[in-house]
């Protein structure tokens, strides 16, 4: 995606030998350990509903430049991550010679999967050779890069989480109140409260009637889609601007988080919710004092206002769709023949909200490091942090 400082590419097929990022713009100097990124790659992993590609794939990742000695050298950070199913897959992924007789063409597209739309713009007889890249698995190298960006944002004083708020139609009513969205300690109290639950709500006390939901689903041949919250907390005002569209940060977030596949909706603040009000119960009232500074009573809008970080809690409410792979599958057209079919299947989840909340936070932590060293530029992180804390004296005595 388009980013200012910052750019990043993945590369790699489900099924394929494996997924590579390459992350350039990430100053030198910053502490990076293989495990800041594993321990990511591992909580895109968890959640109640996934499928047996869980039980094959233990993300490892594999640095392969950029870094030495634990800490990044300003160089681009190319990353691998090993596809461990690749076994069961080289022949019928094979990169070189003719087609085997395993490789059977997949013809029939699946409604609400890119398989068919994909098909014909890149003119292809088997919807495989879509199907491999469209596939949410080239999250993981996402997250890859995410990882590092938390961790650059880490060192900056920001942290990011997220929590499952709702699963189908099953909802957190503890979650209706909204004021948690002015307090950094609540917030991330329930993120912290999620990593403790297998469906990633911040109430995991509630698990059960949450698996029941995922179980009947299953048995049914169904899918569920579900709403997570992502946040970030320790962001000073000033990041984004008003002067472009393309420049405001509320605008490069929603981007990001509708760049994850199978997310159709992302609210910051209230959202939608604010449209059903009077302006007076939704514009975040203003206050000073000599300890914090200016500071808003309420955090409606999320942290944003005219595109610009404002200093609250910035908080984005995002909806994924179901998974659009059935076990019980529906109609569709054999792409060859013309002739009503079921839609084909493959291996898939019923649930994978829990994950994409994780895939959430990385898109966040990559927007908001871009948007960092947009704000501050700087080589190297002793440059960076200097500039931030220039910055933050000026913020304070405005």
């Amino acid at each position: 995606m388009s980013l200012r400082f910052l750019r990043f590419l993945t590369a790699g097929e489900s099924h394929g030998r494996a997924l590579v990022a390459v992350l350039e713009g990430i100053p030198a100097n910053l502490p990076l350990t293989h495990e800041d990124i594993n321990k990511e790659l591992e909580r895109r992993q968890r959640g109640y509903g996934r499928g047996g590609r869980m039980k094959i794939e233990k993300d490892r990742v594999s640095i392969l430049s950029g870094v030495r000695f634990s800490r990044t050298l300003g160089s681009p950070i190319a990353l691998l991550i090993q596809n461990r199913d690749w076994e069961n897959w080289a022949e019928k992924m094979s990169t070189e010679g003719e087609r085997p007789p395993s490789a059977v063409p997949f013809t029939r597209p699946r409604p609400g999967h890119a398989d068919l739309a994909g098909g014909i713009k890149f003119n292809q007889r088997d919807l495989r050779n879509v199907l491999e890249r469209s596939s949410a698995r080239e999250t993981a190298a996402r997250v890859a890069v995410g990882a590092v960006c938390k961790r650059f944002l880490e060192e900056l004083g920001v942290r990011i989480g997220s929590f499952v708020v709702s699963v189908g139609s099953l909802e957190l009513d503890e979650l209706s109140d909204k004021s948690y969205f002015a307090d950094e300690r609540k917030l991330l109290e329930l993120h912290e409260r999620a990593e403790r639950s297998e469906l990633r709500i911040p109430f995991p006390e509630r698990d059960g009637e949450f698996k029941a939901l995922v179980d009947e689903a299953k048995q049914r041949g169904e899918s569920l889609g579900g709403v997570f919250e992502v946040f970030a907390v320790g962001v000073p005002p000033g990041l984004g601007s008003h002067t472009q569209w393309d420049r405001r940060i509320d605008a490069r977030l929603a981007h990001a988080m509708m760049s994850i596949q199978a997310i159709k909706g992302v609210e910051v603040g209230i959202g939608f919710e604010g449209a059903r009000r009077f302006g007076s119960e939704v514009h975040d009232e203003i206050g000073w004092d000599e300890d914090r500074g200016f500071f808003r009573f309420s955090n409606n809008l999320g942290g944003t206002e005219g595109g610009i970080t404002n200093g609250m809690p910035i908080v984005l409410r995002v909806a994924m769709k179901p998974i659009p792979t059935l076990t019980k599958p529906l109609r569709s057209v054999d792409i060859n023949t013309k002739e009503e079919v079921r839609a084909g299947k493959e291996r898939t989840d019923v649930l994978a909200v829990p994950a994409a909340s994780v895939v959430g936070e990385a898109m966040m932590a990559i927007i908001l490091a871009d948007a960092f060293l947009e704000k501050l530029g700087g080589d190297f992180m002793e440059e960076v942090k200097e500039r931030l804390r220039s910055y933050l004296e000026h913020v304070r005595g405005f």
